[in-house]
C-alpha cells in the first residue's frame, strides 16, 4: 500500500509540473491571426519555383530578425533557418514549412491571384503556389513570432526550418529536406524531434487528420527508353517494333499492383505518365522513351515493387527481341513519410486540444509524397494536415492541389498556428521533467 500511495503521489507531482500553454497559445493565434493572413496574399502573389524563392527567404530572415531570432540563410540554396533558445534548458525542436510554389497557371478570381510568370527547364511557364507552402510560411513565421514572445516559458531550443524546393530542384540541381539534410540542418545545435504540416484542400477549416507510421508514399520515377529496330509501316515483320514492346510493357507492369501486391495491407502505385517514340504514321521507328512514377508505403514493398518493375521490363523487352534500358530511380526518390509512432501516441492530445477532439481524425495512408520523409528519416517526425476547405463546401468540385482552382480559406491558418506552438510546449513539457 505504501509502495502504491508513493507511486500515486509521485505521478501526481509529475503532472502538476506540466505547465499548460494552450490558453495564452490560443490568445496569441487570435491576436496574430490577420497578420498570418497578410503575410500568406503577398507570398501567394509572389510565388517562386525550387531553389529560387529569393524575396520569400528575404522575408522570412527580415521577419525572424526582428523578433530577435538567430538566422542562418542560404541553407540548401535559398533555405532560412531560425535558432531561438528558451530561457530554460531542454530539448531541441525543430518545425518545418516549405516554401516553393509550382508552374502553375493560376485560375482564381481573387484580389491577391498570381500573376507572375519565370523561366521553368528553358520555357517561360506562369507560377502559382497551388499546393498551400504559402500558408506554411505563413503559420510559421507566425509560431515564431508567438513562440520569441514567450522565450522565457520554453524550456529548450526551437529550430524553424523554412525549406526551398519541397516540388524538385529545377533539373541538374540538389535541393530540398535531402540537401538541407546533407548540409547539416540537423545539426548544431542536434535536433531531438520535427514536426511539420500541410494545409489539406480536401478537409474542411478547423480538422486535423493525422496517421502514425507511414502517412505518405515514398516515391521513384523512372525512365525506360526501348530500343527496337526501325521498318517501314507496312512492313512491321521486317523490324522489331518498340511501340509495341512498351504498350506490352506497360500493360504487364500494371500486373505487380494487381497481381503481386498484398493490398489489404498497403497500397502501391505503378504509373507511366509519359510515353515518346515515332513521328509519322507509316514508318516504326528505332526507340520509344516512357516515364513513370512508383509509390509504395513500407520500406520492404518498395524493395518488392522495384524488383519487380526491373524483371517486367527486361524480360518484356527480351521476349520480344528489343533491347531496354531502365533507368530507376531516373530523378527523383524520397522515402515514406513515416510518424514514429510513440512520438505520434504522446502528441496526439495535443492535436486535440489545438483543435478540439471532435476535428481531430485518423486517416489511411495517402500515395502521394513528401520530402519530410528526410527529416523524419534522421531524427523522430510528426507529419500532420490541416484543412484549408471553408466549411460546406462541395467537395467534388473545389480545386485540388497542383490544379490551377486550388484555394484556401483565410480561416484555416490560425489552427495550424496553434498546434505548432501547442507541439513545441508540450513536447517540452513532457521531456524535460
Amino acid at each position: 500500500m505504501l509502495s502504491l500511495f508513493i507511486l500515486m503521489l509521485y505521478s501526481t507531482l509529475t503532472t502538476a509540473q506540466i505547465k499548460d500553454y494552450s490558453e495564452v497559445v490560443t490568445k496569441k493565434a487570435d491576436k496574430i491571426e490577420q497578420k498570418v493572413i497578410d503575410w500568406r496574399h503577398d507570398i501567394h502573389q509572389n510565388p517562386e519555383l525550387g531553389n529560387r524563392e529569393f524575396r520569400t527567404a528575404a522575408l522570412i530572415a527580415k521577419h525572424l530578425e526582428s523578433i530577435g531570432i538567430d538566422v542562418q540563410t542560404k541553407v540548401g540554396v535559398t533555405g532560412v533557418v531560425g535558432i531561438l533558445k528558451g530561457d530554460l534548458p531542454g530539448p531541441v525542436v525543430a518545425l518545418r514549412a516549405d516554401m516553393d510554389a509550382l508552374p502553375v497557371e493560376e485560375k482564381n478570381d481573387l484580389a491577391f491571384a498570381s500573376k507572375v510568370k519565370t523561366m521553368y527547364n528553358g520555357k517561360e511557364t506562369s507560377v502559382m503556389h497551388a499546393c498551400g507552402h504559402d500558408g506554411h510560411v505563413a503559420i510559421l513565421m507566425g509560431v515564431a513570432e508567438i513562440l520569441s514572445e514567450l522565450k522565457s516559458d520554453l524550456k529548450g531550443t526551437v529550430k524553424f526550418i523554412f525549406q526551398p524546393a519541397e516540388e524538385g530542384p529545377p533539373k541538374g540541381e540538389e535541393g530540398g529536406a535531402y540537401l538541407m539534410v546533407k548540409e547539416g540542418v540537423l545539426e548544431n545545435p542536434k535536433v531531438d524531434v520535427i514536426f511539420g504540416l500541410h494545409m489539406d484542400a480536401l478537409t474542411e477549416v478547423g480538422q486535423i487528420t493525422y496517421k502514425p507510421a507511414g502517412i505518405m508514399a515514398g516515391v521513384n520515377d523512372m525512365k525506360i527508353t526501348v530500343k527496337g529496330k526501325p521498318a517501314h509501316g507496312s512492313s512491321p515483320w521486317f523490324g522489331i517494333d518498340p511501340i509495341a514492346v512498351s504498350a506490352q510493357i506497360i500493360t504487364n507492369l500494371q500486373t505487380i499492383v494487381s497481381r503481386n501486391v498484398a493490398l489489404t495491407d498497403n497500397a502501391a502505385v505503378v504509373t507511366i505518365g509519359a510515353i515518346n517514340g515515332g513521328n509519322r504514321s507509316n514508318i516504326i521507328p528505332e526507340q520509344v522513351e516512357m516515364l513513370g512514377t512508383i509509390r509504395t508505403l513500407t520500406d520492404a514493398d518498395e524493395a518488392f515493387v522495384l524488383r519487380r518493375i526491373r524483371e517486367v521490363v527486361e524480360f518484356t523487352a527480351k521476349a520480344a527481341g528489343a533491347s531496354v534500358t531502365l533507368e530507376l530511380p531516373y530523378s527523383v526518390r524520397f522515402p515514406v513519410t513515416y510518424n514514429n509512432e510513440s512520438l505520434t501516441k504522446m502528441m496526439l492530445p495535443t492535436l486535440e486540444k489545438s483543435a478540439g477532439k471532435d476535428n481531430v481524425s485518423l486517416i489511411p495512408a495517402i500515395t502521394g509524397s513528401e520530402d519530410f520523409s528526410f527529416f523524419a528519416e534522421q531524427v523522430p517526425g510528426l507529419y500532420f494536415f490541416v484543412g484549408s476547405t471553408t466549411k460546406g463546401a462541395n467537395m467534388k468540385t473545389i480545386g485540388d492541389h497542383h490544379t490551377p482552382q486550388f484555394l484556401m480559406d483565410d480561416k484555416s491558418f490560425k489552427t495550424g498556428v496553434k498546434a505548432m506552438c501547442n507541439l513545441v510546449f508540450d513536447y517540452m513539457e513532457k521531456n524535460t521533467q
